[in-house]
């Protein structure tokens, strides 16, 4: 399995483990009448469980799995350029409510994703192509 293909497999069960995890405390929580401060948390585990996990898990396999031509992956820049904003954007748009932080932070975080997909296909454009066309 390629490097990135590693990281981004890496971060996502990251966001797996938090995700759950915070979905485990919201429950309990419900379930012992705790304080309704805690429901804070529910956008950040909504954000680490559908795109921190799933998203970054897709990526990770699509740089792995789609065809190399002549033995190479392409320019990977791009598509570590989407590692890192894939990454910022989760947090920011994850703990932007959390933390009570300004309406823009949590745009930003959806730019940042929206950058991350934007980068990630130009890094696969390449890599698709017709059968019997190399």
């Amino acid at each position: 399995m390629p490097r990135l293909s590693c990281w981004f497999v890496r971060a996502a069960l990251l966001y797996l483990a938090v995700g759950f995890s915070l979905g485990a405390l919201l429950l309990t929580t419900k379930g012992l009448g705790w304080s309704p401060l805690w429901w804070r948390w529910l956008p950040a585990h909504i954000e680490f469980l559908v795109i921190g996990w799933t998203g970054q898990l897709i990526l990770g396999v699509a740089f792995w799995i789609l065809p190399r031509f002549g033995g190479s992956r392409g320019r990977e820049g791009p598509a570590w350029l989407a590692f890192g904003l894939i990454n910022l954007g989760v947090l920011l748009a994850g703990l932007g409510p959390v933390l009570a932080a300004p309406g823009w932070v949590v745009l930003a975080g959806r730019l940042a994703e929206l950058a991350a997909m934007a980068a990630f296909a130009a890094h696969a454009w390449p890599r698709i192509k017709p059968i019997g066309v190399l």
